[in-house]
């Protein structure tokens, strides 16, 4: 399936080195098990979107390791695809940017037809072929008409969804300048949260010894987001079904539990065909 992740640091810039090349569960490792596309988001100092990506394995792609090793941002989101919705092609490979922010999801929504419907004319704000896409751009619309709250977006676009469409998994991470979001829903994906303090060292322990490979983790806080846990520090915590995870520039972890119900329309693995089942089975 898809592996999702998200970091802050704060109000400060960092790199996401570790997490995306270094770690013991690095994104390049498990796209070895993902190999339909690889993305990175990030954000200049001014504040600006930025997105690197290809409908190819991070493993393949040296455009991602320059840009692992190189950005730097006070949030960062990445992702490594398992298609199940859309060709191999660059416009279906995530993140997603909309108004300035970026996406990235991890599941299936089905009857996009009618998602198509409800969306009207904000369908334009969709470029490529898949649910994701759709998804974010009900995000993006339901923020606009909530006067740009991005949190109310998100609640009323997941609600809308897990009443009105067959749903599998919704799980997504949703970055703009300063701020992380992230949501479980329901129960089918695991989706991992992890709150470093400063002075904690990221360091992959190998048979060659320790190895240090991120100064900014002795330096600075930052929460990390992602599908699994990608080393084996034992704070790595678990959200549950339908938690919402919102991480302000402040760094501190807000969580509520908006999706309460599971979905209207649910489905299971074995409601799933051809790519979609293959790319929603546990890896």
């Amino acid at each position: 399936m898809c592996r999702l992740f998200g970091m802050s640091a704060g109000a400060r810039r960092a790199r996401a080195t570790f997490w995306l090349l270094d770690a013991p569960d690095s994104l390049v490792t498990q796209s070895h098990r993902e190999p339909d596309g690889t993305g990175l988001g990030w954000f200049t100092r001014e504040g600006d979107a930025r997105v690197s990506k290809s409908p190819i394995a991070a493993y393949e792609d040296a455009e991602f390791a320059r840009r692992a090793q190189e950005v730097e941002s006070q949030t960062f989101i990445a992702h490594v695809r398992f298609a199940s919705t859309g060709a191999l092609e660059m416009r279906n490979t995530h993140p997603f940017e909309q108004d300035g922010r970026l996406f990235a999801h991890n599941g299936v929504i089905e009857d996009l037809a009618k998602l198509d419907a409800h969306l009207g004319a904000d369908r334009a704000l969709v470029h490529g072929d898949t649910d994701s896409e759709r998804f974010f751009a009900l995000i993006t619309r339901e923020t606009a008409a909530h006067g740009g709250d991005l949190r109310e977006g998100i609640l009323r676009a997941c609600e809308w969804i897990a009443l009105n469409l067959p749903v599998f998994a919704m799980n997504f991470v949703v970055a703009t300048a300063d701020e992380l979001f992230a949501l479980r829903y329901p129960k089918t994906h695991e989706l991992y949260v992890l709150e470093r303090a400063a002075g904690e060292e990221l360091r992959h322990e190998s048979s060659f010894g320790t190895r240090v490979v991120s100064p900014h983790g002795e330096a600075h806080r930052l929460v990390t987001i992602a599908s699994e846990r990608m080393d084996d520090d034992p704070a790595w915590r678990l959200l549950d079904p339908g938690e919402l995870l919102r991480v302000p520039a402040t760094l501190e972890v807000h969580s509520t539990r908006p999706l309460d119900a599971p979905p209207a329309h649910p489905l299971s693995i074995d409601d799933l065909e051809g790519r979609a089942q293959a790319s929603q089975a546990t890896s």
